[in-house]
């Protein structure tokens, strides 16, 4: 089965260059003495998981503009520069963040009439309780605006329940799953485009807007604390935001918890056969008012060649988390990779042509905002027109920017590449993955994969890609939840995606030409902000 599998995707990659246009004819093949250089580290120094637990024991969670995770960006920042990196900064965006925000204290328990601990988070950029308080629960079902008006003057002081016990079916498959052949082969045809009504999205704008006027009515009402409910079983419990970062701007929010979704269901049955039960939380939250702005951690490899050396290579990935668990698989896992692919490329002394430049973002949970300030502060703004051209307009720097990779999506191997419809660098990037089929890379795929920092630089006509993962448990069980922490990481995983990172990120910097591009896009209208 082998030899007949290799066979046919030689046979495959042979009837591809034949209808492959004569310039992309001559792909860049892989150099695989760098690449026995790079394995020998990656593999027998590995420090990834020791980069690992420093961003996530030590330093996790990192939400966006919270003491951790400016701690965080100063221990990563002290080991760069301990790698001999070059230009290691902080570089803030250019336009302010908000207010930082942390959980200090959190506590959840019912009272009565059976005492039981309640496994719950404080929602970011709520406010606390100021100290413990006992209060009755109230389960006050709110799916319409008309449903306000039967709880108005019966809420003052109480922990409120709104919503209705999320439905918890039993699983008769694990939850964590690698890609199957036919999975990859499948995820690797191109699909025929059809239009999209947009409903998820409609929904989802909706469904924020009926929260919010929740909000305000159990803020008019003075409630305890707002207790909602979290999607996911087994104790997991995802966990964002419940309020604004802008003081001035934001609507006020009360208290707002995150509840597993076991405990709520046990509250509410109690409280719907008139069973009264008696809830004290203990939530101290804090602010930070003092510095609004947030940052970008950025280090260099300078090039070697004179004539290429201002031309840039980038390898990236939100440094950011929630602030459930520690940001382990979304994404300390994405920062730990790509800062040991850099540490592997700076360690072996392997000459690179062209400059490698790793970016690290914050704000990537509140809508890609920091990768999205860099690109706009470097290479082009994606809303603005050029009066010439009626393209986007772009900077110098956008002409010199070589190619961006990205990692976000958990601790899943690598297993090929999303060209996000760039068709003129799959017979390139085929060649470079065929060192590493026999560690489970394989597949290329024309299709994008949405909501990672890759798009901010896709959006200005720069080649951004992110890797495939293996998926794991990221978005059933660590994904933005309370279960998003080490143990959840793959070491073997790990080690595979930096040296398979460091090995694109050096084919790239040394290839003769920089990698062709799609045509500039249009401009883009304003994109709202969360």
């Amino acid at each position: 089965m082998r030899v007949r599998k290799y066979a046919s995707a030689l046979a495959v990659f042979v009837m591809l260059l034949f209808v492959m246009p004569l310039a992309a004819q001559a792909p860049s093949q892989a150099d695989l003495s760098a690449i026995h250089q790079i394995k020998e580290e990656g593999f027998a120094n590995s420090k990834v998981m020791e980069i690992m637990s420093y961003l996530t024991d030590v330093y996790g969670p990192r939400l966006t503009n919270s003491p951790n995770i400016k701690e965080a960006a100063n221990w990563t920042t002290s080991r760069m520069k301990e790698w001999q990196l070059a230009n290691v900064h902080l570089e803030p965006w250019g336009q302010p963040f908000g207010r930082g925000w942390s959980n200090e204290r959190f506590s959840a328990q019912v009272i009565s009439p059976r005492p039981f601990p309640v496994i719950a988070y404080a929602k970011a950029w709520t406010p606390g309780t100021n100290g413990p308080v006992t209060a009755d629960a109230v389960f006050a079902l709110m799916a319409k605006e008309e449903d306000f008006a039967k709880f108005r003057g019966q809420l003052k002081g109480k922990f409120v329940l709104t919503a209705a016990i999320p439905e918890n079916p039993e699983r008769f498959e694990p939850q964590a799953h690698r890609y199957t052949d036919a999975e990859l082969a499948d995820l690797s045809t191109q699909p025929v485009p059809v239009p999209n009504p947009e409903d998820r999205a409609a929904q989802f704008r909706a469904q924020r807007e009926f929260n919010l006027k929740v909000q305000k009515f159990l803020v008019d009402e003075g409630v305890a604390a707002w207790i909602e409910p979290s999607r996911g079983d087994d104790g997991t419990v995802f966990v964002q935001q419940g309020g604004g970062r802008d003081k001035e701007k934001d609507p006020p929010a009360p208290p707002r918890v995150a509840v597993a979704s076991e405990n709520y269901g046990r509250i509410v049955r109690m409280l719907e056969k008139k069973v009264a039960v008696t809830m004290q939380l203990d939530i101290q939250n804090k602010f930070y008012d003092d510095d609004l702005n947030s940052f970008n951690i950025i280090g260099e490899i300078p090039g070697t060649e004179k004539t290429k050396a201002d031309e840039i290579v980038m390898l990236g990935a939100h440094f950011d988390s929630w602030h459930a668990g520690t940001g382990a698989t979304d994404n300390g896992a994405g920062s730990a990779v790509m800062l040991e692919a850099i540490r592997i490329l700076k360690t072996t002394g392997l000459k690179m042509r062209r400059t490698v430049r790793i970016g690290l973002w914050t704000g990537e949970e509140q809508g890609l905002l920091g990768s999205r300030a860099y690109v706009k502060q470097h290479f082009g703004d994606r809303e603005a027109a050029d009066p010439a051209t009626k393209l986007i307009k772009t900077l110098p720097e956008q002409a010199k920017l070589d190619a961006y990779y990205n990692v976000d999506n958990g601790t899943g191997k690598i297993r090929g590449v999303y060209l996000q419809g760039n068709e003129m660098v799959a017979p390139i990037f085929s060649a470079w993955m065929v060192p590493f089929h026999d560690l489970g890379m394989n597949t290329l795929t024309i299709r994008n994969t949405g909501g990672t920092d890759h798009l901010s630089f896709d959006a200005v006509g720069l080649p951004g890609f992110q890797f495939i993962q293996d998926p794991m448990d990221y978005d059933t069980r660590t994904h933005h939840s309370n279960m998003d922490v080490y143990e959840r990481i793959q070491e073997p995983d790990m080690k595979q995606m930096a040296v398979i990172v460091a090995s694109f990120v050096y084919m790239t910097a040394n290839r003769d030409e920089m990698l062709p591009r799609k045509p500039l896009p249009k401009p883009q209208p304003p994109r709202p902000q969360p």
